[in-house]
């Protein structure tokens, strides 16, 4: 019991610092899809593809808030193997450099996805797809991307991503850096493989809505229980059919 405990002590560092990034994340999603009628919220569902500055850094940050709080729970227990490898047993309480450098650069790659995903809704919204609610009004767009998602499922990248995001351990082993850069990069590596693994999965936010606090926590669980290392390898496989049947059904 005290061993736990102390390595709990040497975990309160990283932990608060996730708890506080996952609590700001998600306190500013559960804000927007409330309080939608807030001038600030609703910068980030312009009525037209004539965007601002200031809406294209609205959606920018909407997107990034979002990202964070659906892939930090799934991406929590490789950024604390990474900790625990780094800190060994003699921690002394403080956050390393080398685990900030290792978050922080995993939080960079989904920033960059942000961006693509604003452009994505700019796009759609530009083509009449999107409602201003940034719901897909076009069966071709949510058959398309339920399709896409559903088949990206069963592609060799997707399992090759998730299999590297299932084991930290072997993920560590084989990427191990020196140094606060060598951290970074690996931070980078495995935010390129998380998002190799989910990024399709991501793009349905457009289907039921980016602002749709319900579907939104659906994928947050779906992404975190397909990355469970104790459930077997076919249960990605086995939802892409489910989403696959689904978009062919709504273009049929």
């Amino acid at each position: 019991m005290h061993a736990a405990f102390r390595r709990l002590l040497r975990r309160a560092p990283i932990l608060t610092a996730l708890g506080l990034v996952l609590v700001a994340s998600w306190g500013l999603v559960a804000w927007m899809t409330l309080d939608m009628a807030h001038p600030l919220v609703r910068l980030t569902m312009p009525l037209d593809a004539a965007w601002s500055a200031a809406t294209a850094a609205a959606v920018l940050v909407m997107w990034a808030g979002m990202m964070f709080a659906m892939m930090l729970p799934s991406a929590a227990p490789m950024i604390l193997a990474f900790d625990t490898v780094e800190r060994g047993d003699a921690g002394d309480g403080r956050a390393t450099p080398r685990t900030l450098a290792f978050a922080g650069a995993y939080l960079l790659v989904w920033t960059g996805y942000s961006a693509l995903a604003a452009g994505a809704q700019w796009g759609f919204q530009a083509s009449g797809m999107l409602t201003p609610m940034i719901v897909s009004r076009s069966d071709w767009l949510t058959g398309g991307l339920l399709v896409l998602a559903g088949l990206y499922q069963w592609t060799p990248l997707k399992q090759a991503c998730l299999r590297h995001c299932r084991t930290p351990l072997g993920f560590l082993m084989a990427e191990w850096r020196d140094g606060v850069r060598g951290a970074f990069a690996m931070g980078l590596r495995h935010g390129l493989y998380c998002a190799g693994c989910c990024w399709a999965l991501m793009l349905l936010l457009f289907v039921a809505g980016v602002m749709n606090p319900v579907w939104i926590v659906f994928l947050t669980f779906l992404v975190a229980l397909e990355k469970w290392p104790v459930l077997p390898g076919w249960l990605a496989r086995a939802f892409g059919a489910v989403l696959v049947c689904a978009g062919a059904a709504i273009l049929l």
